[in-house]
């Protein structure tokens, strides 16, 4: 049973309780990752029909979605989704959204000037904030995926890959570690109780 973060403090203020306590209260953030990557699949459907205004606008609405549903999803799965209010992380991720936030508008630009280097430009950027979730969470996954992100962004935008592409990559590279993570933090919840 969870109880709300709101009602406990961590105790051990070390990194290590601090990341153990975000892994559990957002399922490694594997729900986040899972919800991120139907954000890439529904803006991957739309690309493939030829809006590509549509595609770039659904990315960003559902990206909007992406942390409530995820949270919705962590306590379906018995989950807090919610961190100790202590917890000296927390403001780690507000800071990595503002930072991917800041760079969301350099994407829409690149879209103006470079229709298909949209979803690398996108890549490229979540994947970077994907790499301060390996502090956030205490994974080294993270450090993985944002690469994979990045690097498969760069690797489209320099081959000038049809603009749906990067979508669709997108979607199935954050489909394949939210599984992975999914179970890394499944296996060590189930070895804690």
């Amino acid at each position: 049973m969870t109880e709300p973060a709101t009602n406990r403090l961590l105790e051990d203020r070390t990194i290590d309780s601090a990341q153990a306590d975000m892994r559990c209260a957002y399922y490694g953030g594997a729900t986040g990752l899972a919800v991120s990557a139907t954000a890439w699949l529904a803006a991957a459907i739309v690309a493939v029909q030829g809006a590509p205004l549509t595609a770039v606008l659904t990315l960003y609405g559902a990206g909007v979605l992406i942390h409530p549903v995820g949270v919705l999803f962590d306590k379906i799965l018995g989950r807090s989704g919610d961190h100790a209010k202590n917890n000296p992380l927390g403001p780690l991720a507000l800071e990595s959204l503002f930072v991917m936030l800041f760079f969301m508008p350099v994407a829409y630009v690149v879209f103006q000037y470079q229709t298909n280097w949209f979803f690398p430009t996108m890549l490229i950027i979540i994947g970077a904030r994907y790499l301060v979730f390996a502090t956030l969470f205490g994974l080294r996954a993270y450090w993985v995926c944002g690469v994979v992100l990045a690097g498969a962004g760069y690797v489209l935008a320099i081959n000038n890959a049809p603009f749906w592409v990067g979508a669709w990559v997108g979607s199935g590279i954050e489909y394949l570690f939210a599984v992975i993570i999914f179970l890394q933090t499944r296996k060590e919840l189930v070895d804690k109780s």
